[in-house]
């Protein structure tokens, strides 16, 4: 389940640095901003509707998803277009300033406290091939499965993705090809902002909160999976979601244990970022090996 959360935020990652070369770290706070609408827009619509709690989570969602696909247009339009002949040291600190800023402006909005997300959907644990779930959890993990697959046929079916595809692999040449780069680079943005809103709604809804510092650690371990799976790879950022997340829990757990509770699940954090170390040493093409990193 943890994994398949870091994969869907790490496919935002990957699709905007495979078409630009530029690693967007203000990802993470599109996800937190996804998650704090999803609470208000239930919190809005619940008492004025009456609706039931999975049609409401559902419409929660959809307003959760334009609201962060417009958030992702804005981001693209207003900090990154001009940047994109600029060094992309200079891109990637405007990408660090967005990131602080919309998390200020949350804050502002939405103010310092957790804010609960309702519990909306079935709770009760059940056992599934030895293994105590719960409905919350196999439907994230449903929904995420439901979303690559979507996503992959986008990419390699449709001529969007296509036009996706040559932009990744020479915008300029693209551009004389007769694709629209700027709406390809928008397309972009705005499919990987809607992932990120479904992630966000994942989380809160998993957890039952959200809070606007929530997307930087996230944010920080999606691109941890980006990079393990090899940034820039669609495939790829899949793997290292689903990879990073079998890690984390395994590493919380099992090591916890043989440790007598000395590393455990208040470490989990540790084995992310080991694994991005070891990754970036051993193997800095990542697991699926895709080498556009010789773009940046």
């Amino acid at each position: 389940m943890l994994g398949s959360i870091y994969a869907l935020v790490a496919l935002g990652y990957t699709m905007v640095y495979g078409i630009l070369g530029l690693i967007n770290f203000a990802h993470g706070e599109v996800v937190m901003v996804g998650a704090l609408v999803a609470i208000t827009a239930i919190g809005v619509l619940g008492p004025a509707t009456g609706l039931p709690g999975p049609l409401l989570l559902l419409v929660a969602l959809g307003v959760s998803v334009l609201a962060c696909m417009l958030l992702g247009a804005l981001l693209e339009r207003v900090a990154y277009r001009p940047l994109r002949e600029a060094p992309r040291l200079t891109a990637l600190i405007t990408a660090i300033g967005m990131s602080i800023v919309i998390q200020n402006l949350a804050m502002l909005a939405w103010g310092r406290q957790y804010l609960s997300f309702p519990a909306l959907l079935p709770n009760e644990p059940m056992i599934l091939l030895g293994a105590t779930v719960t409905g919350t959890q196999l439907i994230i993990v449903a929904l995420t499965a439901l979303a690559m697959v979507v996503l992959m046929g986008l990419v390699n079916r449709t001529r969007l993705g296509r036009a996706m595809r040559a932009t990744a692999q020479s915008p300029a040449l693209a551009s004389l090809m007769g694709v629209n780069v700027d709406r390809i680079v928008v397309v972009t943005f705005l499919v990987g902002s809607a992932l990120a809103a479904l992630a966000g709604v994942m989380v809160a809804g998993y957890y039952g909160q959200a809070h606007y510092h929530m997307g930087f650690m996230l944010g920080l371990k999606a691109f941890t999976a980006a990079v393990l799976g090899g940034i820039g790879n669609i495939p790829g950022a899949m793997v290292g979601g689903l990879a990073l997340g079998v890690i984390e829990s395994l590493g919380a757990g099992y090591i916890g244990a043989l440790t007598g509770g000395f590393l455990g699940s208040h470490y989990q954090d540790v084995f992310a970022f080991a694994v991005l170390v070891l990754v970036l040493v051993f193997r800095p093409s990542g697991l699926l090996g895709e080498r556009v990193a010789d773009r940046a």
